[in-house]
């Protein structure tokens, strides 16, 4: 059983640099809580990444109503080669009128393709850029190169950089890409590109992927960082898109690709907190808090030991839950820090 003091050594011991406890942090209604509050991180809520091919300009207009965490102008994948020009020239007004409040980035064509410099002598010249996608990386080389770039460019330290894991030699060289740069935010899976690279068969089971993508939800995790789950290429079939985005936040996955507008509301709504582990985080909390007032680490919750792994998953819930606009506030005030006595 964790004493007072074990739970402040834990809380010591694991703590990062990078990461603080809630009651250091305004705007959080976690931080008015009493007990150490662990690994509570401003993170940037990318739930649905919305690729929008930056060659089309009427998907490009359809993008400034996007409800979508995170807008993405795709230089890459989604443009023809000959038409690589006419959207660079079409993504700095892209991210100009787009007024959403979504965060903001481009996905640049891979370090080594030869187009990657163009790209982001182009992009990195919009204010209003707040990440960089870099795909197809394979070493922390690429991640290297664009923080370089990033850097000489005179860009803040708040644009972020997300790594597409795409290749066997990406997928084996994952730890020091999530190591490479601290401009890195989130790795990314991108399941047809692994397809293509290792002759792998896609198949509606997914079964075939569970391996890569269960390593980069684990590596994004141990290296404190956001997790993105592959397209549904099947994007008139809700029913799929609901299994595969249920299945990709169940592995650890903290939000997914999508590629068309009507995939945005469903992903998003699935890689939140449903209700039911809202009403149970938020009781968690209030027992961890109440025991903790009494000297107490593990406690009694409806027949069932909680810990600090538990404690922990609690607030990661609750503060998933705050940055997506929940009253978080509210629902701690329904279920009191003191409940009342058996």
């Amino acid at each position: 059983m964790f004493t007072v003091a074990a739970t402040r050594a834990l809380w010591r011991t694991a703590a990062r640099p990078e990461l603080c406890a809630a009651r250091h942090r305004s705007g959080s209604a976690l931080a008015e809580h009493l007990a150490p509050v662990p690994e509570l991180r401003d993170e940037r809520l990318r739930r649905a990444v919305f690729y929008v091919p930056c060659s089309e300009e009427r998907k490009i207009q359809k993008s400034l109503q996007s409800k979508a965490d995170c807008v993405m102008y795709d230089l890459e994948d989604g443009v023809s080669l000959n038409r690589k020009g006419q959207a660079r020239g079409l993504v700095l007004g892209a991210l100009a009128a787009n007024g959403t409040g979504a965060e903001l980035g481009v996905r640049i064509n891979a370090v080594g393709s030869g187009l990657e410099l163009d790209d982001l002598g182009v992009v990195l010249q919009a204010p209003q850029l707040d990440v960089v996608m870099v795909p197809k990386v394979e070493s922390a080389r690429d991640i290297h190169f664009v923080a370089q770039m990033i850097a000489a460019a005179g860009r803040p330290r708040d644009v972020r950089i997300i790594a597409g894991i795409e290749t066997a030699r990406g997928l084996v060289s994952i730890g020091e890409i999530a190591a490479a740069d601290p401009r890195v935010d989130a790795l990314l899976f991108a399941a047809e590109d692994y397809c293509a690279d290792t002759g792998i068969v896609r198949t509606r089971s997914r079964r075939e992927l569970y391996h890569a993508r269960s390593v980069v939800a684990t590596m994004a995790h141990a290296h404190r960082l956001q997790a993105i789950d592959m397209v549904t290429m099947d994007f008139r079939d809700a029913d799929v898109l609901r299994d595969e985005s249920r299945e990709g936040a169940e592995m650890g996955f903290t939000g997914k690709q999508v590629i068309h507008p009507a995939q945005v509301d469903p992903v998003q709504a699935l890689f939140s907190p449903p209700d039911d582990a809202l009403v149970r985080a938020a009781r968690i909390a209030a027992g961890y808090q109440h025991h903790y007032r009494l000297g107490k680490g593990a406690f009694d919750l409806d027949g069932k030991a909680i810990d600090m792994p538990v404690v922990k998953w609690a607030y990661r819930v609750l503060r998933r839950a705050e940055l997506a606009g929940t009253d978080v506030a509210a629902l701690l005030a329904a279920h009191p820090v003191e409940p009342p006595p058996q």
